[in-house]
């Protein structure tokens, strides 16, 4: 054309470059990218959350246009998709607002509360399943959908005897044959229940009996039994697993065909929590399990042997090595007694007891199992710090 100018690019010229490739998305990213457009939304806020947002106020209202049996139609349809899709937090919110539209058919509305009730039993959120299918059978009080789902979620509660009332009251409207499935694991689960708590009550019934057992074992060791307020029992003495009686086993079958007993508290060796004090540099050890019939110089020749002398960083000198130490204990009375190296803890227990003349259990003597540990100072013999711990403890006595 006249007049025109045609321009040609030459090498000179920018080039534009071609447009970005589209980021790939996922099924689920389109779906939730949709979700976000006005026109493909299948989620509207209740409430309105982008009061700016015309396009989306729009539709909200549009949603509950027309006939109120339509509108909730079109949720419940909507949420059916969610459900279909396994997304039972997206489909309850279409079937809550189906409700909200208000339907006039009490068809559709016991609908929208069964399906509410089924979103809930997905969620495991039992307690709302029963109240929506309370909610059904408010509606329709022979309801045998509300009845099959309420037995569902009684059942998961354990509320056995709910569910079975549940049953019952199906067979009573003419539906209890499809009951028959849930009558049968409502069977089983009583069977297991049942079991369970026999079960707990014969472990209870054990443990009471093992307690006594040795607390028993303990008093005719000679021991006192003290607590104190401030802690708790962290630590127990209790029966030597090795020496237990076939009948006393803890491998027993608590619902076996052969009855489990006590171990004899005589017979049966204990195991003690043994707490080891070094008063002159404030430290301690604990033996988690003494077994009675050894001795402490056994311990101490573990602990503190000759070659070791030296290594203990609060214990420079050397002065604590095995054959050098000795081993008091404080009665419950306060008698200040040195235990043999050569004496098992029971030979030492039995010769701490003691019965007074009037013969009340109440006035004997013995060591002092407090908070189910045994008690011992440890020093090297005849030490300034021995002397001065044993004179304390004395005075104390007195």
């Amino acid at each position: 054309m006249p007049g025109m100018v045609r321009e040609k690019l030459t090498q000179s010229d920018p080039v534009i470059p071609p447009p970005p490739p589209r980021e790939k998305k996922t099924l689920e990213e389109q779906m939730r990218s949709f979700d976000e457009v006005p026109l493909f939304m299948r989620n509207l806020p209740a409430g309105g959350a982008d009061e700016s947002n015309a396009a989306l106020d729009a539709l909200q209202a549009l949603a509950y246009e027309g006939h109120p049996d339509d509108a909730a139609k079109n949720f419940k349809e909507q949420g059916n998709e969610y459900f279909r899709a396994k997304r039972y937090r997206e489909a309850i919110g279409f079937y809550r607002q189906g409700l909200d539209a208000k339907p006039g058919s009490k068809e559709l509305l016991e609908s929208l509360f069964l399906n509410c009730a089924a979103c809930n039993l997905e969620l495991q959120n039992y307690g709302r399943a029963l109240h929506d299918t309370r909610n059904a059978m408010l509606v329709n009080p022979r309801s045998l959908k509300a009845l099959y789902r309420a037995t569902k979620a009684f059942l998961a509660l354990d509320r056995l005897d709910d569910a079975r009332g549940a049953c019952d009251l199906a067979d009573e409207f003419g539906g209890g044959a499809d009951f028959a499935p849930l009558r049968a694991k409502l069977d089983e689960r009583a069977a297991v229940l049942e079991r369970r708590a026999k079960e707990r009550t014969e472990r209870e019934r054990r443990a009471k009996l093992l307690a006594d057992a040795v607390r028993m074992a303990c008093v005719a060791r000679g021991l006192w039994l003290a607590h104190s307020t401030t802690q708790d029992d962290t630590h127990a003495p209790h029966f030597d697993p090795a020496a237990l009686p076939a009948y006393a086993s803890p491998e027993l079958p608590l619902l076996g065909s052969t009855p489990w007993r006590a171990p004899d508290p005589i017979r049966t060796p204990l195991l003690f929590p043994v707490v080891l004090l070094y008063p002159e540099h404030g430290q301690s050890d604990l033996i988690a399990e003494f077994h009675e019939d050894t001795t402490i110089g056994q311990h101490l020749d573990a602990m503190f042997p000759p070659e070791a002398r030296g290594q203990l960083p609060w214990d420079t000198a050397g002065a604590y090595v095995a054959p050098n130490l000795s081993a008091i204990a404080v009665t419950h009375q306060g008698r200040v007694l040195r235990v043999g190296r050569k004496l098992s803890l029971r030979e030492f227990m039995d010769q701490a007891a003691v019965m007074p003349p009037d013969g009340n259990p109440e006035h004997r003597d013995g060591l002092e199992l407090r908070n189910g540990t045994l008690t011992l100072a440890v020093f090297p013999k005849h030490s300034a710090a021995e002397r001065t711990w044993v004179d304390a403890a004395k005075r104390r006595a007195t």
